[in-house]
Formats: C-alpha cells, structure tokens, sequence
C-alpha cells in the first residue's frame, strides 16, 4: 500500500492529525502536507476538519474505503503465501458472543488446538453489532450469529440449532398449574424437549412472572420482545443483562424467570423448571459468517470443517 495511504488511513482511524502524527513518527506539519498533497490531487478534501474528531466528507468515504479493500487484497496475499510454505500452521481470528464462547467453543477450539498445534487461534468477545463491523473490516476472520439481519454481505454455512426454554425458578407458583407441561435439566439434556409430543404450553400463561431479559440489541432480547407481543401481553421486567449467563444464573438463585438456550444446560440437578415454547422464534439456526473476499485461508477451511462435524 502506499505511503501516503498509510499516513490517511492512521488519521481516520485516530480521528486526529496530531495522534496519527505520533504513531507514525512523523511531525504534524508532515503528515499534514502530505494529506494535502493527495486532497490537491484528487481535487477535493478528505477530512471535515472543522470537526473533533476529524470526519469523512464523501470523497474520504470512497477513499478510506479503498484503502480497506487493498488492505484485504493484501491480507490475502500473505495468508495465500504462508499457506504454501506451511499447510498446518498460521493463525485464525475468530469472534463470538459470550454465549458462544462460554457453551459452544470450548470443546471445539481444545480439540482443534490438539489436532493443529501449530495454528494459532485467537478469541475475540463482543456483541454481535461490534462482531459484524469486525469481520467487514477483516479485523477477525470469522464469527457466528442467528442474525439474519448481519449476514447479507458475508459469507455464511449453517452451523447448529438452538432452542429457547422458558426458565423458571422450581418454587415459583405457577408451575403448580403446569406440572404436566414442566421439563427438568434432565429432561433438556435428554432433548424431551424436542420431541414431537412434547407439550408447550401458553407463553401467556405465565403473564404474572417477573422477568430477566437481556439488553436491547440482542437477538435473544427481540425474540422475548416479539414472543411477548404474539401472546398478547407486557412482561414485568426486573432487570435486565448484558449477558445471558448471568440470567440463568439468578433464575436458578430464584431471583425471576428469564430465556435461555437449551444448549447452555449442562447440570442434570438445576433449580429450574424449563417450559418448551411454541414459538417458531424459539429455535435459531446459527451460522458461521466469513467476510466477503477472494480468498480464505487454508487454516480457516480447515477450522471450518472441524466446526461442522464437531459442534
């Protein structure tokens, strides 16, 4: 890439003339000449500087955006290079929500690591809505999500269902008037629940709980929002997370009723009665998502084909 590309890039990303200026070893007046000097060219300015931090003006918009592309191009190149050399080395940037990290990888990035020792993976945690900007800009190279919404300009393979339970704490009340429709980590875990005959009965039945939801921006949270209004009422919310973890784990404190995914129960003895839902919004396919490029490396094939068999 070209120098004064790099000097352009550095100041989009600091938003500043004088901090670019220093991670660059440069002086300001520098850097700055040398900004001008590609404005002048192209006949137009880059930077709103009347703005802190800096901001595009339109034509910065197409150039940084170039400056993107080449620099995939480049990535590429050298992922394509090393891949010659060495078949079984190199290095996989992969990012997931928390619930990812926590309940589906671990097993799969312990038994990929013994089997490829020499390919270093690195883990990334974030929200789905940081994730998804991530992989545009080429900063992982794969993700996850269920979000229909984030997968249209990526490249995606199906990867595995989920199903969202209705948790609620065993003394709760209401599983009096439910006792034949109630489900236990047992029963989860011996996947009752996704039986054919398995009764689900009315979200609106459960009206009078209080409730654990996650924050807006979820996808878990959307779904509980939209499950709400199909059975017809307004959940009493008592708090509300960042992290679907935690939910569960004061649910089974008896602190209130919350949404969890079938796949994060794993302890056969939990304090929670589990109710299936009847919702199509209950079950979520996730996908594997790449960024739109050329060429994806050997190392990442691989994991993915370890991904498919193994989650």
């Amino acid at each position: 890439m070209q120098q004064e590309m790099k000097y352009i890039y550095q100041v989009y990303t600091d938003g500043s003339f004088s901090r670019a200026a220093e991670h660059l070893y440069l002086t300001q007046p520098a850097l700055s000449i040398a900004v001008q000097k590609v404005e002048e060219s192209i006949g137009m300015p880059l930077f709103d500087r009347s703005r802190r931090p800096l901001q595009l003006t339109a034509a910065g918009e197409i150039y940084i955006g170039t400056i993107k592309k080449i620099m995939g191009l480049e990535q590429d190149l050298d992922r394509q290079i090393q891949d010659i050399q060495n078949l079984a080395a190199g290095e996989i940037r992969l990012g997931g929500s928390h619930y990812l990290n926590a309940y589906i990888l671990p097993g799969v990035l312990s038994g990929f690591g013994r089997k490829y020792p020499g390919i270093r993976l690195e883990l990334v945690e974030e929200s789905s809505d940081v994730l998804a900007d991530m992989l545009t800009e080429r900063k992982i190279d794969l993700t996850f999500s269920c979000n229909k919404t984030f997968m249209r300009s990526f490249e995606r393979y199906s990867l595995f269902y989920d199903h969202i339970l209705l948790a609620v704490p065993r003394e709760n009340p209401v599983n009096e008037g439910f006792r034949d429709m109630a489900l236990t980590a047992a029963d989860i875990l011996n996947r009752r629940h996704l039986e054919p005959d398995c009764p689900a009965p009315p979200l609106s039945g459960f009206r009078d709980l209080e409730y654990i939801l996650l924050t807006p921006g979820n996808n878990l949270y959307d779904r509980a929002v939209s499950m709400f209004r199909e059975a017809g009422f307004e959940p009493r919310v008592k708090l509300r997370l960042a992290q679907l973890a935690t939910a569960c784990h004061l649910a089974e404190a008896d602190f209130a009723a919350t949404f969890i995914s079938d796949r994060m129960v794993k302890n056969p003895d939990s304090p929670l009665i589990f109710y299936r839902l009847a919702s199509r919004l209950a079950e979520r396919l996730f996908y594997i998502l790449l960024p739109d490029r050329n060429y994806t490396s050997h190392a990442v094939k691989m994991f993915i084909q370890y991904l498919l068999v193994h989650v």
